[in-house]
């Protein structure tokens, strides 16, 4: 271990801010390429949808390992590994002459992000004092943030003014700058360990997240029948119980879910979940309604989204720093009070919603975001002894996997059928003004179950309290 008192952090974080910029910008960067994709490549909306779900599959699958191999690899073989296949698939997406070959890219690309996310976490954790790493986190937070806000703008004018391919060229060099700072910067910053690998929890974390992200993935396009849907997430449920069972058995879990036996983070973990349901899905509800009801077209409504996630994005690092200053419970339950009178802005939308009035609901849901989203998880992660760091990031992204999923399920469920009971009480189910009334009818129902998942993250947030972090007790115990 090195003597992290004297360690540059500066040139270290820069490392980490490029390389996470480019692995949460290519997270939103390819929705409005779908059109030009099925078009390129002669493929249905089916089968592109594919360049998404296998992507969050493979990152929700990969996350829970990533706490062991943090304990067999060193942080830069970490880093240079991930950021080196993230380049790799980044390349092969670009030059891919076949759709497979683009699925295939965009695979190793999902490997080296399932990779990155945890580790950055848990690198800031390691470098930065407790008193400092809200600023550090809020930082990290800015890029987090940004990246996805401005995805689908500048996705929309690279594919309308350049090809599709340009949305790889464009970042290859982003992630190359980023291999090239951290092998020149990043220090080895964990203990390799090299803990006994238990292949068989890998296998069950393997089938109980993938099989519970791709089933709820499927019921929100495919409906809650489906025999595929009910089967993948019955399975994966099954191998999730037989997972946890198993971590609590082992001396060296893949992951240690001991972690929950500190109460902040328990209750961090809950509130990330509940949360991040409503987060994800409102990313999916607001561009369904402003393409579907009001007929923007893509490029429109990501401008509409920008100045919001810009905001929000801008707010994170001044976040950071209110929270070193003055604990989670100052910020966090203010902004999920304001989270939630957003979400009740949100059920008043309509045929008739102006531009103006989109723009400041959504701002008014970033701001509520920004105050909570990063304090949160700092404050959970810093309850946690420093061995426990990278699980505790690990479950945190895991989460962040499984409650996307599971929320934009039940998002477009409720969705879906409010629109099916408003369109059965009108004389003309076929109109497309009543099915778009219908659709707006829907999304409002959407929102209101968004509302009550808000309340619920509130009150879940009013037992949150600021507690020292286990190396600063010793400190002051010393």
């Amino acid at each position: 271990m090195i003597d992290l008192n004297n360690l540059k952090r500066g040139p270290i974080m820069m490392a980490l801010i490029v390389g996470m910029f480019v692995a949460a910008l290519n997270e939103t960067l390819m929705g409005n390429a779908f059109p030009e994709l099925m078009n390129s490549f002669d493929a249905s909306a089916t089968t592109v949808q594919w360049l998404t779900t296998a992507y969050l599959l493979v990152v929700g699958v990969l996350v829970p390992v990533t706490a062991v191999l943090q304990q067999w690899f060193t942080t830069r073989q970490m880093f240079l590994s991930a950021m080196s296949l993230f380049f790799a698939g980044t390349l092969i997406s670009a030059v891919s002459p076949a759709f497979g070959v683009l699925l295939t890219g965009r695979i190793i690309q999902a490997i080296g992000t399932g990779m990155l996310l945890p580790l950055i976490m848990n690198i800031i954790m390691t470098i930065y004092p407790p008193e400092k790493r809200g600023g550090a986190m809020g930082m990290l937070g800015l890029v987090v943030m940004f990246a996805p806000a401005i995805g689908p703008t500048l996705s929309g004018l690279i594919v309308d003014g350049l090809s599709w391919r340009w949305l790889f060229y464009l970042v290859l060099p982003f992630a190359l700058l980023s291999i090239i700072v951290g092998a020149a910067v990043l220090k080895n910053v964990s203990e390799v360990t090299k803990p006994r690998v238990d292949i068989l929890s890998i296998v069950l974390s393997t089938i109980g997240f993938g099989g519970i992200v791709y089933g709820f993935s499927s019921a929100g396009e495919q409906g809650w029948s489906q025999p595929l849907v009910i089967w993948t997430i019955a399975a994966g449920g099954v191998a999730l119980v037989l997972f946890i069972w198993r971590q609590l058995l082992l001396k060296e879990p893949v992951m240690d879910l001991r972690a929950f036996r500190y109460p902040v983070f328990a209750l961090v973990a809950v509130l990330m979940f509940v949360l991040l349901m409503t987060f994800f899905s409102s990313a999916i509800m607001l561009p369904m309604f402003m393409q579907g009801v009001l007929m923007m077209t893509a490029f429109k409504s990501g401008l509409v989204l920008l100045p919001g996630g810009i905001l929000n994005g801008l707010m994170a690092p001044i976040s950071g720093k209110l929270f070193d200053k003055f604990g989670p419970r100052v910020l966090v339950i203010p902004g999920l009070a304001i989270a939630a009178v957003s979400l009740w802005l949100f059920t008043w939308f309509g045929e008739t919603t102006t531009t103006g009035f989109l723009i400041a609901a959504h701002i008014t849901l970033m701001v509520g975001i920004a105050l909570v989203m990063m304090p949160v998880q700092t404050a959970g992660l810093n309850q946690l002894p420093r061995h426990l760091h990278p699980h505790g990031t690990a479950i945190l992204n895991t989460l962040q996997q499984v409650s996307g999923a599971i929320g934009i399920a039940l998002y477009i469920s409720i969705m879906s059928g409010g629109q099916k009971q408003y369109l059965s009480n009108v004389s003309d189910p076929a109109s497309s003004i009543e099915i778009t009334k219908g659709l707006a009818a829907g999304i409002n129902n959407a929102f209101w179950f968004g509302v009550i998942i808000a309340l619920v993250a509130l009150v879940l947030g009013l037992f949150l309290r600021k507690e020292k972090a286990p190396e600063q007790g010793q400190q002051e115990a010393e």
